[in-house]
């Protein structure tokens, strides 16, 4: 297995750990400045095992299929743990991970046809977005950065969207094939 690969499956075993210490009472904020520094290690995974992936030339089809499945379960255990807390909203998670399962469908008919679906540059302006608007909403900092939460989440929801449309329209000749 090689570096870009161990790195995905790293980021996927540090969602656990995330979630302990964003849920966690320890009756201060010290269990979410941890989990704050957890998930920014692990979104800088992401952009490092692309990275290295593409420059070292280490391509994956397990790469191509885990690296945005791990990135879906990174944001998505986030935002669920946001929503326990009351820093966000159900609906805008429910559109977020609705997208999710519907491309996810969308690649699984795809393998079963021996195609592999490589994530969309809208589909990564989306997770950058869903991640910066998720380091955001842990940190709390306040004051204009509370501007910048409400600004990251409404973008997250919008390019969510556009990457849902943008992947369908690419993609749509996958629910027309047959085994």
């Amino acid at each position: 297995m090689n570096l870009p690969n161990k790195l995905t499956i790293l980021r996927v075993c540090m969602i656990p750990f995330f979630v302990f210490f964003m849920l966690f009472d320890f009756d201060s904020n010290i269990g979410q400045y941890i989990a704050l520094a957890i998930f920014i290690i692990a979104s800088g995974t992401d952009w490092l095992d692309g990275y290295l992936a593409r420059k070292d030339k280490l391509v994956t089809n397990f790469g191509k299929y885990m690296d945005p499945l791990a990135d879906k379960l990174l944001v998505s255990a986030a935002m669920i743990c946001l929503i326990q807390i009351g820093k966000l909203n159900a609906v805008v998670v429910i559109v977020i991970i609705s997208r999710e399962f519907i491309i996810s469908g969308f690649r699984l008919i795809a393998s079963d046809n021996g195609i592999v679906i490589a994530a969309s540059y809208w589909g990564k302006f989306k997770t950058v977005s869903q991640m910066i608007m998720i380091i955001l909403l842990i940190g709390n900092f306040g004051g204009f950065f509370t501007t910048l939460e409400n600004i990251f989440i409404w973008l997250s929801l919008i390019l969510t969207i556009i990457s849902l449309i943008d992947y369908l329209n690419k993609n749509k000749d996958v629910l027309n094939m047959q085994k």
